[in-house]
């Protein structure tokens, strides 16, 4: 990845794993946009449904979507019905790759999760990385961060992990943990966000 450029840099990671701090670190050195939340905003202004409800139906197996489309109201000014005024799945994900396209073809930026490993695999200036750490790490994390008892931090972790990679099986055809489809993985557990990002410079540096 050649940062003289136009360029993306996409970032799967675990829950807990730190991966959300490394992609602000990374954002802030090269001086560019982290983008996460900003994707669910979109379709949120497209469908008009609260961020909760996308974050919990998105994670379910692709049958989900029966149950979900009597819920979505499509925006005016954008076409996503088809001849039974529903909703599909794949015209979801469209939309969120539409998203996700304009702001990468305006500027640079680190993109968060979203699938975007796959989006922009034949990008001509990537970099795809993703963030993981041992469960033990990750529970830990997550129960002082978000305040949670060992259990629920437990079962918060399996539930987010199920439903990121249900939804990038079925949009991907592959698993988000197959190592061949990122240029870098990281394994945080003996790593502080700033060693990542020494580690992911490092590597951007002799890979210009």
């Amino acid at each position: 990845m050649k940062t003289d450029q136009q360029f993306v840099i996409t970032l799967n990671r675990e829950l807990g794993s730190g991966g959300r701090t490394l992609g602000r670190l990374l954002a802030e050195r090269l001086g560019v946009r982290y983008y996460d939340k900003a994707v669910i905003e979109g379709l949120i202004k497209h469908f008009n449904i609260p961020v909760e409800k996308i974050e919990k139906e998105k994670g379910r197996p692709h049958n989900w979507w029966t149950s979900f489309c009597d819920a979505i109201v499509p925006a005016p000014t954008l076409d996503l019905s088809d001849d039974f005024g529903l909703v599909t799945a794949d015209k979801l994900f469209r939309v969120e790759k539409q998203i996700l396209t304009e702001i990468v073809d305006a500027e640079s930026c680190v993109v968060a999760g979203r699938t975007g490993h796959f989006i922009f695999r034949d990008h001509p200036n990537k970099l795809s990385l993703f963030i993981h750490a041992s469960l033990e790490y990750r529970v830990q994390r997550v129960m002082e961060r978000q305040g949670l008892s060992e259990e629920d931090a437990r079962k918060a972790i399996a539930r987010v992990d199920t439903g990121r990679e249900n939804f990038t099986k079925h949009f991907s055809g592959t698993s988000r943990y197959d190592a061949r489809c990122y240029d870098l993985v990281l394994n945080m557990d003996k790593l502080s966000g700033e060693d990542a990002a020494d580690i992911v410079f490092d590597y951007i540096r002799k890979s210009e």
